[in-house]
């Protein structure tokens, strides 16, 4: 009995691994988002944070690459080459630099809400490239559908509708030391509303195309990892170093004075060694399993969450004023967010028990007796015994033999699912 318990726990523990990788990362991201905006509105460049970003992810994860995958490394072809260069394309340089040049110019709540049509576009995306099978007919595609229809309108409506002040507890008195200074700058606030709506407009321009990359990143990397599905550390490692370099040239593109590659012990290098040790090594890697063993639709299901928790952080430290239309957008993209989940998880649930169906039910051929020789030289009727019950019976032998083992025994589900 304890030991089934055991085997029920550690069951349990192996297929929430996911779950936890994801919403542990979504914590991480929601770090990058407050230190980054931080180091933005001090003055850094974001062309030289993602340079530095991803230096910082190439020295940290590519000394474990090398101890544990330098054995049989994948032959890097030259359409495998291509294929690492447009995804380090897609990430470091044009998702980071995008989403990096639009949360300078909104913020960070309004750059995570904005990320949240991410499950759409890879959805969209998956589909396209038939990586996501499409039957109206199922409730678990329907579920997928209407989810990530929910979660983009949940995104939208905090876009379009901010409605009355949300007091919480812990910025109550931050508003109210706010609110009478409003008058006193009411004059010269028209001038500004028309720039910042502006700037408003153009940095929600640039999330969207940070967005659709971060997308195609993740349709990208379920192909590539076909090939890397050993050597993650590797890919990890590769995307992280290739991006670093195609940044450096646009760096040196974009800004042409030295000194904005300055960076001393303040903001600036916190938010570099941060994004680069954790939202960009360590996220790299965990996505790539996580894509390994669920797909990319569920890898980017998870966004919502990051949301809610910037929401919260950025009330805390940026003391962001929380209004009703993000509360019921975060409740509207949550419902989503589970809707999704759902339809994932119908989805594995099905797939195992066809997986199981085909490689445990082995049909077995019909025994049938065998009849004892007949000698005619001695003509021995076998019939004529001295026992009269077994006149019209068949003498035979009953064959026992032990069924074939499960080709899936002692193998992990997913990877019997490829074999």
């Amino acid at each position: 009995m304890a030991s089934e318990k055991l085997g029920c726990c550690g069951k349990f523990l192996e297929n929430s691994k996911p779950y936890f990788a994801m919403i542990s990362l979504q914590f991480g991201y929601a770090g990058m988002n407050i230190i980054t905006k931080v180091s933005l509105n001090q003055g850094m460049s974001h062309y030289v944070l993602v340079v530095y970003r991803h230096a910082f992810a190439t020295a940290v994860i590519a000394p474990f690459a090398f101890f544990f995958e330098r054995k049989a490394q994948p032959r890097i072809t030259f359409r495998l080459f291509m294929q690492i260069f447009i995804l380090a394309l897609l990430g470091p340089v044009i998702d980071q630099n995008f989403y990096y040049a639009g949360l300078k110019f909104t913020s960070p709540t309004f750059s995570c809400a904005m990320s949240n049509m991410l499950p759409a576009m890879t959805f969209v995306m998956a589909a396209l490239c038939r990586m996501e099978k499409i039957n109206m007919r199922k409730v678990r595609c329907q579920a997928k559908i209407v989810g990530t229809l929910v979660t983009v309108g949940g995104a939208m409506l905090m876009t379009l509708y901010k409605g009355p002040i949300v007091d919480m507890v812990w910025t109550k008195h931050l508003h109210n030391q706010l609110s009478h200074k409003t008058s006193a700058i009411s004059s010269s606030s028209s001038a500004a509303n028309s720039t910042s709506d502006r700037e408003w407009l153009i940095g929600s321009i640039f999330l969207i195309i940070a967005t659709l990359a971060w997308a195609s990143l993740f349709v990208l990397q379920a192909k590539v990892l076909e090939t890397y599905k050993n050597h993650q550390l590797s890919l990890t490692s590769l995307v992280c170093f290739i991006g670093t370099l195609q940044a450096i040239v646009v760096t040196f593109v974009m800004e042409h004075k030295p000194s904005v590659w300055r960076i001393g012990w303040d903001m600036n290098l916190l938010a570099a060694a941060y994004a680069g040790i954790v939202t960009s090594s360590i996220s790299y890697y965990v996505q790539g399993l996580v894509i390994k063993k669920k797909g990319p639709v569920f890898a980017t299901a998870f966004s919502p969450l990051m949301m809610i928790i910037v929401a919260i952080m950025g009330s805390f430290i940026l003391s962001e004023q929380i209004y009703l239309g993000g509360v019921i957008g975060s409740m509207l993209i949550v419902i989503g967010l589970y809707s999704v989940l759902w339809g994932k998880h119908k989805e594995s649930m099905e797939a195992k028990v066809i997986m199981l169906e085909t490689h445990q039910e082995i049909v077995m051929p019909p025994i049938l007796p065998l009849k004892a020789p007949n000698n005619n030289n001695n003509n021995i009727n076998i019939n004529n015994t001295a026992d009269s019950k077994s006149e019209n019976n068949h003498s035979c032998v009953v064959l026992s033999m032990p069924l074939p083992e499960s080709p899936i025994k002692n193998q992990p589900f997913d990877e019997a699912a490829k074999a």
